[in-house]
C-alpha cells in the first residue's frame, strides 16, 4: 500500500509530506505551504513505552491471562500513540511467571500483537526487601537472583524477554547480569538500595538502564552516600522516568534532565490495567490501593506510590511543561531515545527506511491528543 501525508514536523515545526511504501517509509519532504493551506496536526514517530504492566483492564501479571487480553491491551495502547511497547511482569510467584510469559509468547503467533509488541520486561523478583525501596512488590515473593529461573522464565517467553530490573546489590546479581547481557538483554537497577561502588561494578558487567529513576527508593535515605547520585553520575546509565506529575516533582526532572541530556534520557508510563478505568478502589499486585480523579495509583494502607495510571503521551506533555525542553525533545525521549537502547533500528525516527510507525497529533495550550495512529503504514487509530 502506497500512501502520503501532510502534517507538521514534530521536530523542526515545518510543513512535510512523508511517502510511505509497503508499511515503510520512503521520503519525507518539507513543503512550502503557509497560511490556510498549511497542515494543522503535528507529525511524530510513534511512542514506544518500555514498561507496561497492563492497560484498559488487563493486567499482565493476572492470574487469568489470555492470548486475547494481550490484544484487547494493545489496540487500547495505540489511542494513545504508543506502537511499540513491552509488556511487564513484576514480582510474583515462579509458576505465575512461567504461566504468563507463556500467555506473552502464545500471544506473539498474532501478526497484530506481533508488530507492537518485540518483547517482554521482568521487574522483580530480584529487588531489594527493604521498606520504600520494594514498593508495591510483594517482600514475600522477592527472592535472590537464580539463573536457573532466568532461564526457565526466558524458555517459558521463547526468548523474547528483553529487558531485566534488578537490585546490584543482592547476592548473585553481578552474575545475573553478566548473563543476561551476554545473552542480548537490556539490564535495569531498579528498586535497589545500592551504594556507588556496586552501581560502578554493575555497569562495567553490563548495566545500562536506571528503571523509573526517583521512585521505587525510600523516603529517608543517606543525602551522600544513596543510590540516585551515582545513578546520575554515571555515564554508562541511562535513567527512565514516569513523568505523570505524581512521581517525580517538576525539580527532579529538570535535574534528571541537566544532567543526562535529552539524548540520553527514557520517558516510561509504568502504567498498571488500571489505567484508562474510572477513579476508585481496586487490587494491584496483591493489595487493596485507590486510584485518585487525578490519575494517582496509591497504596489503600500505606503511604506510598503503587504503580502509574496515566500514559506515555501525559509524560511527553509533563516534560515540556516542567522542564522547558522542546516537544521534539520530550517526544524523542519517548520513541527514539528507547529504541537505540534496544537496537531497533527499523523504528523510532520519521526517516526513509523506517518502518512507518507514525502518530498524528493537535497540540494545542500545551495538551497533545492523538488524532491518528500508525503501525508500519496501517492507521489503526482514528480519532
Amino acid at each position: 500500500m502506497t500512501f502520503s501525508l501532510e502534517a507538521i514536523h514534530y521536530e523542526t515545526l515545518h510543513p512535510v509530506r512523508i511517502d510511505v511504501e509497503n508499511g515503510i517509509i520512503s521520503a519525507v519532504s518539507e513543503l512550502d505551504k503557509t497560511g490556510s493551506s498549511a497542515p494543522i496536526f503535528m507529525v511524530a514517530p510513534g511512542l514506544i513505552d518500555n514498561q507496561v504492566n497492563g492497560y484498559a483492564g488487563v493486567d499482565f501479571s493476572g492470574e487469568e491471562l489470555r492470548v486475547e487480553d494481550i490484544l484487547k491491551a494493545t489496540i487500547s495502547m495505540w489511542k494513545t500513540g504508543v506502537t511499540s511497547y513491552l509488556p511487564t511482569l513484576v514480582t510474583n510467584t515462579p509458576h505465575n511467571l512461567i504461566r504468563n510469559f507463556r500467555v506473552l509468547a502464545d500471544a506473539l503467533s498474532d501478526a497484530t500483537v506481533q508488530q507492537s509488541v518485540p518483547g517482554f520486561h521482568l521487574e522483580g523478583p530480584w529487588l531489594s526487601k527493604l521498606a520504600g525501596f520494594r514498593g508495591c512488590h510483594r517482600e514475600d515473593q522477592l527472592s535472590l537472583p537464580d539463573l536457573a529461573a532466568m532461564i526457565a522464565y526466558q524458555e517459558a517467553a521463547k526468548g523474547k524477554i528483553l529487558q531485566l530490573t534488578i537490585a546490584p546489590e543482592l547476592e548473585g546479581a553481578m552474575v545475573m547480569i553478566r548473563h543476561c547481557k551476554l545473552n542480548g538483554m537490556v539490564v535495569a537497577m531498579g528498586h535497589s538500595d545500592a551504594g556507588s561502588s556496586l552501581i560502578r561494578r554493575a555497569c562495567e558487567e553490563g548495566l545500562t538502564l536506571s528503571t523509573h529513576l526517583g521512585n521505587g527508593c525510600a523516603n529517608m535515605i543517606h543525602r551522600h552516600n544513596n543510590p540516585i547520585w551515582p545513578q546520575l553520575a554515571y555515564d554508562q546509565l541511562i535513567p527512565t522516568v514516569i513523568a505523570d506529575g505524581h512521581h517525580l516533582t517538576p525539580e527532579e526532572l529538570m535535574v534528571f534532565l541537566k544532567v543526562k541530556g535529552a539524548e540520553r534520557l527514557i520517558l516510561t508510563s509504568d502504567i498498571t490495567y488500571l489505567a484508562s478505568m474510572p477513579a476508585g478502589r481496586y487490587h494491584f499486585a496483591g493489595a487493596p490501593v485507590v486510584l485518585t480523579e487525578d490519575g494517582m495509583l496509591k497504596s489503600a494502607d500505606q503511604d506510598l506510590l503503587a504503580g502509574a495510571s496515566l500514559p506515555l503521551l501525559k509524560g511527553v506533555e509533563n516534560m515540556v511543561r516542567f522542564t522547558g525542553c522542546t516537544l521534539g525533545e520530550a517526544i524523542n525521549m519517548a520513541s527514539g531515545n528507547v529504541a537505540k537502547v534496544f537496537g531497533w533500528e527499523d523504528r523510532g525516527a520519521l526517516l526513509p527506511g523506517k518502518r512507518a510507525d507514525m502518530v498524528l497529533l493537535a497540540f494545542n495550550e500545551g495538551v497533545l491528543r492523538v488524532q491518528k495512529t500508525f503501525v508500519a503504514g496501517k492507521l489503526v487509530f482514528e480519532e
